[in-house]
């Protein structure tokens, strides 16, 4: 049988039982969640302060082509990822049966996904052309997209394995995969950047093999902890394998438009990325170092955010949307509580801050970004509370199953706030500030909006999941 919420979480933690969608029970689920965001977080952080070191281009040039990477790769992970309202839907309701087949569905769409993603190899150099970037920079951009691109079809599997663990609540054991790659890839990026140990010094591309390794080592631990004996007979995950047509397009269904979000988001971000980075070389490092520092603050976040979404639908397949309300606000507090701690340091520490990225081989290069990033980093403070309350609503919402609402809010609102009038911006000559400024307008309006669907209520009678009566009509074997 499905174990309980509360159950899942006392494995996740030492504490007694906690009231149900208080702070201890969703602290105990969220926790291993932020730190395996913490992991990601030093990966990023560290590719760029280690490239930062090597070459002050390479660390630029790094941006243009994780937002290039993320525009294709966010909408096909997080689709791939949903299998986790799945999983914690069925769980809710006790249907543990059903759980392998729902991570399968997931895994054949990441299999022809992950293979289709290596089209982005050979049409690399036209997308990055596209920037209309300084010619010494594309190079690089071209060769970290064409590395990251080997990455996908690893990181993908990834994504729905980890959805049928943090689904149930398990989310230590998505710590430990996690950590297995992060470590893989901090050590090789440091081998491979500098050509240490008899390594060649490969720079950029360094990075971006270390990127690769890292992901295949976290499928590989990921897979083998999935068909472990124990979780075949409880949860099918090696008999459920078949193809199930209806289950599939439930999956495309309800996970399209939440990956359509990231996808749209990614893709508003990387225009405004584009456009910026037609005002010069130093403009787009320090844009890049800016949202690299946003990054570090901000994934950690997400952990908190998948919690709530696998909380709110754990109580949603239980039928009991009051403990799913409730996890959400509890969720809102402490992740408003921690970007508000965030945002001071951007204010206070500026200088410390950027100061962690100097030591390049071009000073007097580094000081015409250094002397643009505290300025940004006013605006990054201004939206991360906004985000705050982006994060916590938008995982409850997607934990319900409103996933058009996301996608369809983040399309509404972005080009005429934050794409339109950055482009005339930039087009009429105009400063960094105003662009940021409007980037920050943008967030602050999805903030409201979303608020205001989530006290509508609307997400309290969704599910993904078929109704217990249409059980019987489904193969158990």
């Amino acid at each position: 049988m499905g174990r309980s919420v509360t159950e899942e979480a006392v494995e996740n933690s030492t504490a007694d039982a906690a009231p149900t969608g208080g702070s201890r029970e969703l602290l105990a689920l969220a926790l291993p969640l932020v730190v395996s965001q913490g992991f990601m977080t030093v990966q990023v952080f560290l590719d760029s302060v280690l490239l930062s070191w090597h070459n002050q281009r390479e660390m630029a040039a790094t941006l243009p082509a994780v937002m290039w990477y993320w525009l294709a790769f966010g909408w096909l992970q997080v689709t791939a990822g949903y299998v986790s309202t799945f999983v914690a839907q069925y769980t809710g309701a006790d249907r543990p049966g059903r759980v392998g087949p729902a991570v399968w569905q997931g895994l054949h769409f990441s299999v022809v996904a992950g293979l289709l993603f290596l089209v982005v190899i050979p049409a690399a150099p036209s997308m990055i052309a596209l920037g209309g970037h300084a010619p010494a920079l594309q190079p690089m951009e071209v060769a970290y997209l064409q590395c990251l691109a080997f990455a996908a079809f690893p990181m993908l599997l990834m994504a729905a394995i980890n959805g049928f663990f943090s689904g149930r609540g398990q989310t230590w054991t998505v710590l430990g995969i996690e950590a297995v790659g992060t470590s893989i890839n901090v050590v090789l990026a440091q081998i491979l950047i500098f050509g240490r140990f008899g390594a060649p010094e490969l720079g950029i591309v360094g990075a971006g093999w270390a990127t690769v390794a890292g992901s295949w080592a976290s499928a590989t631990v990921a897979m083998a902890l999935f068909l472990r004996p124990s979780l075949r007979r409880e949860f099918r995950t090696l008999t459920g394998w078949r193809f199930e047509p209806e289950l599939f397009l439930r999956l495309l269904k309800y996970g399209g438009p939440a990956g359509a979000q990231v996808f749209l988001d990614v893709l508003v971000f990387h225009v405004f990325i584009q456009l910026v980075g037609r005002l010069g070389e130093a403009v787009t490092a320090a844009t890049t170092l800016a949202f690299r520092l946003n990054m570090v603050a901000f994934l950690p976040m997400m952990g908190m955010g998948q919690a709530i979404s696998i909380l709110v639908g754990q109580r949603l397949g239980a039928d009991r949307p009051d403990l799913a309300e409730r996890s959400a606000y509890t969720g809102l507090r402490w992740v408003f509580g921690y970007m508000t701690a965030v945002a001071s340091v951007y204010l206070f520490f500026p200088g410390q801050l950027v100061g962690l990225f100097e030591g390049g081989r071009d000073p007097e290069r580094f000081a015409a970004v250094a002397a643009i990033v505290p300025k940004l980093l006013v605006g990054v403070a201004i939206y991360s509370l906004s985000d705050a309350v982006n994060v916590s609503f938008s995982f409850a919402l997607r934990g319900a199953g409103d996933t058009r609402f996301v996608s369809l809010l983040t399309f509404t609102l972005a080009w005429p706030i934050m794409v339109i009038p950055t482009f005339v911006i930039v087009q009429n000559g105009g400063n960094i500030y105003w662009a940021w400024g409007f980037a920050t307008a943008y967030i602050v309006a999805m903030a409201g909006c979303f608020a205001l669907r989530f006290r509508s209520g609307r997400w309290k009678s969704m599910r993904v999941i078929e109704p217990a009566a249409l059980a019987g009509s489904i193969p158990s074997d």
